[in-house]
């Protein structure tokens, strides 16, 4: 570290406090939306469902966010962090800091540093709890941090930001190209436009001749609901060929776990959905229990415990080769999370997009069992009974073809060449060892 830069206190440079405790029975005023620890990914926010507590008035200032305010987690992943860009007035719950810089600390400076601090394995020392761990208002105030003076602490930001600039556009057109296969999805097998066009004299919107042959012109009955002539509704676990709780392994190699591999939480979906792996656990585990969990090109991972609406079950991710081949070793489910590998291919991209609706449209909680206070997915029961609008192959072949391109997540290998950089460049950009003139000649 540059001998120029000193080491401070952070809690001598920030205004922080904890979020404000969740408690229905004790909370007063107006209820309003607010942030929790599931709500904050590195670097980015999900704003999806958003819960809400009762807040008073004489609590606007304490517990909420202005922009640029760098929301830091207490626990599940502790210090995972991203920076406040929206309006003013979002608030926090106690799983979450709320850190302020001052003025001779730059916000995203002190995100970079958390980011490589947590992947350093820098933040485990600070954390409290055995089984689930936690980075409290005490051990923030006391982390020690490297100081070197604001303009330097902004130029250096400059470099890293361009990098995460790129990867943030490329982030975007992946959820992009997901929402156009969501909404062919549902154009499809939920509200059979094609269908509903054909009987009305119409030639179905945004597809060509040949594809809009493949659809009847009329329904039938089925026993739940009337489904396109030739269709039928198929329990989703009989469209599987393989199905299997996933496994924790050990954090140690030893005779009985010898095998490297990557465990992909239920935590880690939304950063897979359009993020690269580096905050994917490695552990080890036997060949005999990652034969069969083995995640293959094509497989379906579904979480199937979780807590609440903070912490939801039944959030699923479509395993392509490009996604796994960010991997130096296999990888397979933890142990919250089941492994569905469908028939074949084509199939798979049907069941992708039919647990991705349900989700979305809050359905997979009708599968949820909380008698013991953690909600778990009832997987039997929902591979028995979710159906599945099932066409004839020749339009499962043509939607098959049309959305494999969109959610096989090519662009995730940019995503991760550019966050290699990144990282390769942050712990020398803090450290001194490397000079902001050869950083940007690095980023070009």
């Amino acid at each position: 570290m540059s001998t120029e830069w000193p080491t401070v206190r952070l809690g001598h440079h920030v205004d922080a406090c904890l979020g404000k405790m969740l408690d229905a029975k004790k909370n007063k005023g107006t209820p309003l939306p607010y942030l929790g620890n599931s709500n904050v990914r590195w670097g980015q926010f999900d704003l999806n469902d958003l819960a809400e507590m009762r807040f008073e008035p004489h609590e606007e200032e304490r517990y909420s966010l202005k922009p640029g305010d760098l929301v830091v987690c207490e626990g599940g992943e502790p210090g995972r962090c991203a920076i406040w860009t929206g309006p003013a007035g979002m608030k926090v719950q106690k799983a979450l800091h709320r850190i302020r810089p001052k003025d001779t600390l730059d916000n995203y400076y002190l995100f970079y540093w958390f980011q490589l601090s947590a992947k350093a394995g820098l933040l485990e020392p600070h954390f409290t709890g055995t089984t689930i761990k936690h980075l409290t208002g005490k051990a923030i105030a006391a982390l020690e941090v490297p100081l070197p003076p604001i303009e330097v602490q902004r130029a250096m930001v400059d470099v890293l930001k361009q990098l995460d600039d790129r990867i943030t556009l490329l982030r975007e057109t992946n959820a992009t190209l997901e929402a156009i296969a969501q909404a062919l999805f549902k154009s499809w097998f939920v509200d059979f436009d094609p269908v509903h066009a054909k009987m009305q004299g119409r030639a179905p919107e945004g597809m060509d001749e040949a594809t809009a042959a493949l659809f009847p012109e009329s329904f039938e009955e089925s026993e739940l609901e009337p489904v396109p002539k030739g269709w039928k509704l198929v329990p989703f676990g009989q469209l599987l060929r393989h199905t299997i709780g996933g496994d924790w392994g050990s954090d140690v190699a030893d005779e009985m776990n010898d095998t490297r591999v990557a465990i992909i939480r239920g935590t880690d979906i939304p950063d897979l959905q359009t993020n690269a792996n580096s905050r994917v656990p490695v552990r080890y585990t036997s060949q005999k229990k990652l034969s069969g969990r083995k995640l293959e090109d094509g497989d379906l991972l579904l979480e199937v415990s979780g807590g609440s609406k903070d912490q939801p079950t039944g959030r699923s991710l479509y395993l392509s080769d490009a996604l796994l081949s960010q991997f130096d070793c296999p990888v397979e489910p933890a142990s919250f999370c089941r492994l569905l590998r469908p028939v074949d291919k084509e199939v798979g991209m049907l069941l992708a997009q039919h647990l991705s609706y349900i989700y979305a449209q809050g359905k997979t909680w009708e599968y949820q069992n909380q008698s013991t206070g953690i909600a778990n997915f009832q997987t039997t029961h929902f591979l028995e009974t979710e159906l599945v609008a099932c066409p004839p192959d020749d339009v499962l072949k043509a939607f098959s073809e049309t959305v494999q391109p969109l959610i096989a997540r090519a662009h995730l290998t940019q995503i991760q060449e550019l966050a290699s950089l990144r990282d390769t460049l942050l712990p020398r950009l803090i450290s001194g060892q490397l000079s902001l003139a050869e950083a940007a000649t690095e980023t070009i």
